[in-house]
């Protein structure tokens, strides 16, 4: 397989501000991911139960930091489900692997325009059957902009562990909205408002809801504006994003320099 953007997909992206690979991964792969998400899963909240950890609220939500991993629990009042474990690079083998995957690494080196690219950032997020909480549109630059100096050239990539349905709170993306640069955020009175990006904006009617089966891959820019609904079915959407930038930088959470193989 010829794991390099084709000249259609690079111009795809540039358009768009994102690209789909569907089913890239095998039906073996994806089990094996499925059970290390689940062995993450169990491991985070054991870390998040820890003396080391430190429980805390922001909007209503809980938050757990343990070191540099944060481990977010779903929106519900005293909601015991954990949604989201960033970094989840280091704490399973086989997500470790991913990070020097070419099917990953030698499309965001064309993407990012450089010969070697390093991890930025990665994230697993669970989306729990039935009581998956959904996420409001916003662009992942205003998180990193006072981070790091070139927060155009970190783009991300979502593997699929399970299929993406509208039901199951699939990721939706505002076609082209990356070419609208950093744009303001909400000004309510939620504590995060302005990381959420204002609806005025942009225009909702160019949303796509990226529906894919398991295993698929989306390439999407980092000020691309995106967000999901709630998962309201009986099924997980499990996946993880990992998100990189050019080599020799540091992590965004820990500070070291993870080099991917390209």
């Amino acid at each position: 397989m010829n794991c390099d953007l084709s000249s259609q997909e690079l111009a795809e992206y540039e358009q768009h501000g994102f690209v789909i690979r569907p089913e890239v991964y095998s039906l073996d792969q994806l089990e094996a991911l499925r059970d290390a998400a689940d062995a993450v899963v169990a491991v985070a909240r054991e870390m998040a139960d820890s003396v080391a950890a430190k429980d805390y609220s922001l909007d209503g939500n809980r938050f757990v930091d343990i070191g540099h991993v944060t481990v977010q629990f779903e929106h519900h009042e005293q909601a015991q489900q954990i949604r989201v474990i960033e970094p989840v690079h280091h704490l399973h083998p086989l997500f470790e692997a991913l990070v020097d995957d070419a099917r990953l690494v030698l499309p965001m080196c064309q993407l990012i325009r450089a010969d070697r690219v390093a991890l930025w950032t990665a994230k697993l997020n669970v989306k729990s059957a039935e009581v998956g909480s959904g996420f409001g549109w916003h662009q992942d630059t205003p998180y990193w902009v006072h981070d790091h100096d070139q927060v155009n050239r970190l783009p991300n990539v979502m593997l699929n562990f399970d299929d993406s349905t509208l039901a199951n709170g699939c990721l939706h993306l505002i076609r082209g909205s990356h070419k609208l640069g950093m744009l303001p955020g909400c000004s309510d009175t939620r504590q995060l408002a302005g990381f959420y990006t204002d609806p005025d904006s942009f225009d909702e009617n160019d949303q796509v809801a990226v529906e894919v089966p398991a295993g698929s891959l989306v390439f999407f820019d980092p000020l691309i504006v995106h967000g999901s609904p709630a998962n309201t079915s009986a099924h997980s959407r499990r996946g993880i994003i990992l998100t990189y930038q050019p080599a020799h930088r540091p992590t965004l959470k820990k500070g070291d320099v993870r080099n991917a193989g390209c």
